[in-house]
C-alpha cells in the first residue's frame, strides 16, 4: 500500500537553528495520523513545512529531503497548489476571519473551487457535521467561543474537499468535553467521509485514543512511531505522556 503521505529526510532550518533533523514519516489513506510531543519539538514545522508556509523563502536556508502526495513530489510548489492537490490545513490558533460571519467564513474555504450547486451541497454537509454552526450562520465569527471557533476552522477546511485534513493542536485552550467532542468528529468524518486525517497533538491521552498511528516527535527528530496500542505499552511514553509508569491501559 502506497502512502498519501511521504516525508523522507525532511530537514527545515530557521536561521541557524535546524528545527527538523532527517524527519521521515508515511501517512497511509484512511489512517488518522498523529504527530505527538512537547512543546518545541519541531511539530508544527512538520506541517508548515508540508505547506510551503513556514518562511519568506527569500531568507529561508535551503530544506534537504523530500515531500510527496499521492506520490508525486509536493515540496516545490506554492501553498495555493498544494491545496489544490487535496490537502487541507487547520493552523494552530485556528485564524478565522472575526469580522465575517460564520458562513462567509465557511464559503472562504471553497475558494479554490468552481460549481455554487456543489458549494451549497457542502455546506449542508459541514452543517450536519456541526449544527451549531447552523445556529450561528449569521453571527461574527469573532463572537463565537474558543470551541466553536475551532468547529469552524475545521468546516472551512473541509470545504476544500481534501483528500488530506491536518489540524495542528485542536485541543489547545479547549475543556476536555469540547476537546473529545472535536475528536469524536474527526473520527465521523474519517468514516463515513474515507478522509485521512492528520493531527499535531501534545494532549497524549485524548490522541492515543483516537489515532491509527502515531509519531513521536522530539528536538525535530522521529524518535519513536507505532500503533497506539503499543505506544501505550511503551514505559518511557507511558511516563513522559501518560502520567504513568506501569504497563496498564490508561
Amino acid at each position: 500500500m502506497k502512502a498519501l503521505l511521504k516525508l523522507s529526510g525532511i530537514e527545515t532550518w530557521h536561521g541557524s537553528i535546524c528545527a527538523l533533523k532527517h524527519v521521515s514519516l508515511e501517512v497511509f489513506q484512511g489512517q488518522i495520523a498523529v504527530l505527538l510531543g512537547p512543546n518545541g519539538a519541531g511539530k508544527t514545522t512538520v506541517l508548515k513545512t508540508v505547506m510551503r508556509s513556514l518562511y519568506d523563502q527569500k531568507r529561508a536556508q535551503p530544506e534537504k529531503g523530500s515531500i510527496e502526495f499521492e506520490g508525486k513530489r509536493i515540496d516545490r510548489l506554492k501553498t495555493g497548489e498544494i491545496v489544490r492537490r487535496g490537502i487541507g490545513c487547520v493552523p494552530e490558533g485556528r485564524e478565522i476571519f472575526p469580522e465575517l460571519t460564520v458562513r462567509e467564513n465557511i464559503l472562504m474555504g471553497a475558494y479554490t473551487r468552481r460549481g455554487g450547486k456543489d458549494i451549497r451541497a457542502d455546506i449542508e454537509t459541514v452543517y450536519r457535521y456541526f449544527p451549531i454552526l447552523r445556529e450561528r450562520k449569521d453571527r461574527q465569527a469573532g463572537y463565537l467561543s474558543g470551541g466553536e471557533q475551532q468547529l469552524l476552522a475545521i468546516a472551512r477546511a473541509l470545504m476544500g474537499r481534501p483528500k488530506l485534513l491536518m489540524l495542528d493542536e485542536p485541543s489547545l485552550g479547549l475543556s476536555p468535553m469540547m476537546t473529545r467532542e472535536i475528536f469524536e468528529i474527526i473520527r465521523s468524518i474519517n468514516l463515513q467521509e474515507g478522509m485521512t486525517v492528520l493531527v499535531i497533538e501534545q494532549n497524549a491521552n485524548i490522541a492515543l485514543q483516537y489515532a491509527h498511528y502515531v509519531f513521536l516527535l522530539e528536538n525535530g527528530r522521529v524518535v519513536h512511531a507505532g500503533k497506539p496500542e503499543v505506544m501505550k505499552r511503551d514505559k518511557r511514553v507511558r511516563e513522559a505522556y501518560l502520567g504513568s509508569s506501569d504497563n496498564s491501559s490508561p
